[in-house]
């Protein structure tokens, strides 16, 4: 068994919280009925699926990616998708804590992961963190130099198992200098032109931010939003359970993407 202060700091170990967006939500949303913890379930996101399964394993605390609440909530009620699942986590006594962008910024985590799926070479932040340049927001590296991006694309799709694949500026293009940025990198494509990079692997893009990154020279792969990030929740599980090894981790198993293609 172990107590909630030390699981907060090995969680903040992996995914330094000082490495989120000054937007975001992060750590500790909702406190855990008891300070003992001795189960744990990771998702990407708390869905009322992910609530319910959470309350039946009788876990102590969800490590969720995407933070609930988000934004500041003036009711907490049943009349609302995020009040319901609020009241079914207090009522079961699970706490939340939420790692977001600093578990996509963090050493090891998503965009470190999506780049050693993708073997770049050369890989630094996009932009640095002032006291640890080696983590920060983004991740840039440098592709074979035959590879296309299809060739990344293929690969992305093998090892996530996730299909179809959207990309910007023809699949035959070669990928260069790749910037990563997992979940909504779209808004950010002026950021990743800036560094230099000659591709953009994201998670969703929107159709004038695809026009945008064509205009400047910029080709696209895009996996998906849930696809681009869940895969890392297991990893997170796996670290925290390294760090603390009496800890029974979970992983969320009504955990999905919301998004069906037919």
């Amino acid at each position: 068994m172990a107590f909630l202060p030390d699981v907060l700091a090995a969680l903040d170990q992996i995914a330094p919280l000082r490495l989120a967006a000054e937007w975001d939500a992060v750590g500790l949303l909702v406190s855990p009925r008891r300070s003992e913890i001795r189960r744990v379930i990771t998702c990407l996101t708390l869905t009322p699926e992910v609530a319910a399964e959470a309350v039946r394993q009788e876990a102590d605390l969800v490590v969720t990616h995407h933070p609930l609440p988000f934004r500041p909530v003036g009711r907490i009620t049943s009349e609302t998708g995020t009040g319901q699942v609020l009241l079914d986590l207090i009522g079961g006594g699970v706490g939340v804590w939420s790692g977001h962008t600093a578990w996509d910024s963090a050493a090891g985590g998503i965009n470190d992961q999506l780049a050693a799926m993708l073997s770049l070479g050369q890989v630094r932040p996009i932009e640095p963190d002032t006291k640890d340049p080696a983590v920060g927001f983004g991740r840039v590296g440098a592709a074979e130099k035959t590879q296309s991006l299809a060739d990344l694309a293929r690969r992305l799709s093998e090892q996530l198992a996730v299909s179809p694949i959207q990309v910007v500026g023809g699949p035959d293009r070669l990928a260069g200098r790749v910037g990563i940025v997992c979940g909504s990198g779209g808004d950010l494509v002026a950021q990743v032109a800036a560094a230099g990079c000659t591709t953009l692997v994201t998670g969703e893009i929107k159709l004038h931010q695809a026009a945008e990154a064509r205009a400047a020279g910029m080709g696209v792969i895009a996996i998906g939003h849930h696809a681009s990030e869940h895969f890392s929740m297991a990893v997170l599980g796996e670290r925290l359970a390294a760090a603390i090894p009496e800890l029974e981790m979970i992983v969320a198993e009504t955990d999905r993407d919301p998004i069906e293609w037919l």
